[in-house]
């Protein structure tokens, strides 16, 4: 029963995942044959009319296809990537990914053929997904040995055609080394490059890699993001999940929320302003670059709280603290560093008014409630302790004010005396 079950399970969940994969007969002018497309759209496409998705072109789709959309899922549903349109180009039916990614051994350049396999992917195929499908400037492609050679062209055309290239196990032509040399230093757009590679692979493949890494990780162009990943307890089948795993970390960083090496490499080091023009900065391209329209996180919050805190005598958790309200007005934790900027300046009156407003924010059955209410009550007693103090300040003034005019009037009245008794002298003299 539980084996029936089980079955019943995975023919349900397959179901589910074919409905969001269309298949589209694509009559390509450029190849002068029509060519099969599989593409996934996530289910949330439907429930926005504004939305832009960043897309993904994957070649070897009948090998790559599966496992990119399961990876790209798991990344979106744990908020490590944006959700994303994906594309596979059939290329083994009839064998067509050897014409399709040909390439001249003496210019390392495709054929003819070759030629008209990446007008079809750059002209048609781009063109096409951007006039029917809401689109984001964001724009991956995928390949796979010989496949993985051929996304190499879109890179090195004087206009890249992507923002992410995902080289899996590249066979590359013996030129390419060369060609990305040369072309790294003018990339003017932040480009993503990631390679794996192994052991597994050829000797003169992998020789071939290595060579380029000693190459790609010499550039001084902070436009160009690269990754080389080495994995030599894989297999060359193994290493494809890998691969497009790891890819997606590296690829979408920018989406995720700030990590630790995110944050020791490029923030730990800012002043109170910068960290918030940081953090603003990153979330207007994640809408901009991926379409996902999010607020900042509550992570990435806590993440520079330290810095707005510690650095600049906390001279901008007031802004910090308006910034997080605007984000999230039902929550207290804006209210909660205004009223700590005021607290720590001694202005109590107007710490209280925001601790408090923190604390209506929180429901009843918040069991952090209490705790929080822990700030009005240090305040108050700040505040009375303040009146206490000025208080006693008045009164200490006010009895060296009678000290001091008891002071003057002896000595007023020793001047007097004096005075007398010099008068009565001087009469005695007379």
């Amino acid at each position: 029963m539980k084996k029936i079950i089980s079955l019943f399970a995975v023919l349900v969940a397959a179901q589910f995942f074919a409905q969001e994969i269309t298949v589209k007969d694509f009559d390509s002018f450029e190849l002068g044959e029509n060519r099969l497309l599989k593409i996934y759209v996530p289910k949330s496409y439907e429930e926005s009319e504004d939305r832009m998705y960043p897309l993904t072109i994957i070649l070897d789709s009948e090998f790559l296809f599966d496992v990119y959309v399961a990876n790209a899922k798991l990344y979106a549903n744990k908020d490590k990537a944006p959700e994303q349109i994906i594309v596979g180009v059939i290329q083994n039916q009839k064998r067509e990914r050897y014409e399709d990614c040909e390439y001249n051994t003496t210019t390392s350049m495709p054929t003819e053929k070759g030629t008209q396999f990446y007008r079809f992917v750059r002209n048609e195929v781009l063109n096409y997904m951007d006039v029917n499908y809401r689109i984001s400037p964001f724009k991956s492609i995928v390949g796979n040995t010989l496949t993985a050679n051929f996304i190499n062209y879109f890179l090195i055309e004087k206009d890249p055609a992507f923002n992410a290239y995902i080289n899996l196990n590249p066979y590359y032509a013996l030129d390419i080394n060369s060609m990305l040399h040369d072309k790294v230093p003018q990339l003017e757009n932040s480009t993503f490059y990631y390679i794996i590679s192994g052991d597994y692979n050829p000797d003169k493949k992998h020789e071939l890699i290595k060579s380029l890494d000693g190459l790609l990780t010499q550039s001084n162009n902070d436009n160009f993001n690269y990754l080389y990943n080495e994995v030599n307890d894989a297999t060359k089948v193994s290493s494809i999940g890998q691969g497009i795993a790891s890819s997606l970390a590296f690829v979408f960083e920018q989406f995720s929320a700030i990590s630790k090496e995110e944050f020791n490499k490029k923030v730990a080091h800012m002043s109170p302003p910068d960290a918030i023009e940081y953090l603003e900065a990153k979330y207007v391209d994640i809408e901009y670059l991926f379409g996902a329209n999010i607020k900042i996180r509550e992570k990435d919050i806590y993440a520079i709280e330290g810095i707005i805190m510690d650095k600049d005598d906390g001279d901008y958790l007031e802004e910090f603290g308006k910034m997080i309200n605007r984000l999230y007005p039902d929550s207290p934790i804006g209210d909660y560093y205004i009223g700590y900027y005021y607290e720590t300046g001694k202005d109590y009156k107007r710490a209280l008014k925001y601790y408090k407003n923190g604390y209506v924010k929180i429901s009843d059955d918040n069991p952090n409630k209490d705790g929080y209410y822990q700030n009005v009550e240090r305040v108050l007693g700040l505040k009375e302790q303040a009146i206490t103090d000025k208080e006693d300040d008045v009164l200490k003034r006010r009895e060296e004010k009678a000290e001091n005019k008891a002071e003057k009037r002896r000595e007023t009245e020793e001047r007097k005396a004096e005075k007398a008794l010099e008068k009565e002298k001087k009469k005695n003299e007379e």
